[in-house]
């Protein structure tokens, strides 16, 4: 292949954080920790909305696909990043690098779509309740889900297949907890100007013009809930929003300034931090934000929980 013709580097060396050896251990527990709580939050809202079928309506299917996403996210990046604090250099090969720059470019890019489509979701449901049904019928539902999905390969193919074909001749240190693009493009032995062009006008397209479209459903959102007649409506509907402004403020802020960043805007250790924030944080805080604050959610894994002890019971 010309790849292997060009390139001498046969695998990678993750940094992670290598200048902080005292902390390796308790940053390995604490993100083991981290892991295990993002796998079960996540988990238990995919087999709650699978399992009630009262949950079946396009709010929380958006939000099962959601934690579908950050379970893999997460699965992408953690077992990986543990690894590298666990111990001195942690080496990755060459193909494994780039299979995990696809997924995160993949899951990451889903993300982005999902998030901008549950937006569109709940700005139909209350500017639009009477028509609602309509807006969002199952047909709408599916294509949006598909093209979230669809659009993150796209991305991460694209993306990965161009950065996979510049030769690599060394060094092979990456001072970054993970193959994320900005990081693995610095390493390059060829001139990334016109790639660095396509990857900032695809991260505009990509990050900020869902989030910007996100912004203003919101402010429609707002105008909406404050017509509102029912106090209890308006505090239901600020509920609900609240928490997916959350999840958008925190995924899309980080994101883009990891994405739009010049290559030497920050310090390694800076840009490490930004990553964990959509990498770490957002999957972990996903499923405390949707569940903790919703009452529908908490209603229906009540209700499991009593028909499981019903049946231990007989």
């Amino acid at each position: 292949m010309k790849r292997q013709n060009q390139s001498s580097v046969v695998e990678f060396i993750l940094l992670g954080f290598s200048n902080f050896p005292e902390l390796q251990e308790q940053l390995f527990g604490v993100f083991l920790v981290v892991y295990l709580v993002t796998l079960i939050g996540n988990a238990m809202i995919i087999v709650i909305i699978s399992l009630e079928q009262s949950l079946h309506v396009p709010l929380y299917l958006f939000l099962l696909n959601l934690s579908v996403v950050d379970v893999s996210f997460s699965a992408v990046i953690m077992p990986e990043l543990l690894v590298v604090l666990s111990s001195e250099k942690s080496s990755i090969s060459f193909v494994s690098c780039f299979a995990q720059m696809y997924f995160i470019l993949f899951f990451g890019g889903t993300e982005c779509f999902l998030l901008g489509t549950m937006a569109y979701d709940r700005f139909a449901a209350i500017c639009h309740p009477l028509s609602y049904p309509m807006i969002m019928n199952k047909s709408v539902f599916m294509k949006l889900v598909m093209f979230s999905w669809v659009s993150g390969i796209i991305v991460a193919t694209v993306q990965t297949l161009w950065v996979f074909s510049f030769p690599f001749c060394g060094p092979n240190e990456i001072s970054h907890i993970s193959c994320e693009t900005p990081a693995v493009l610095e390493l390059a032995c060829a001139d990334t100007f016109w790639f660095e062009i396509y990857a900032f006008t695809g991260t505009i397209l990509i990050i900020m013009v869902p989030f910007f479209l996100i912004l203003l459903s919101y402010i429609r959102i707002l105008f909406a809930i404050l017509k509102m007649p029912s106090t209890t409506g308006r505090q239901k509907a600020f509920s609900t929003c609240a928490s997916h402004l959350t999840s958008v403020t925190l995924f899309y802020g980080t994101a883009s300034m990891t994405y739009l960043q010049p290559k030497s805007g920050y310090s390694p250790e800076t840009k490490n931090l930004m990553s964990l924030a959509y990498t770490l944080l957002t999957p972990l805080l996903n499923p405390l934000i949707y569940s903790l604050r919703n009452s529908e959610m908490k209603r229906a894994l009540m209700k499991l929980w009593r028909r499981k002890v019903d049946l231990h019971s007989l």
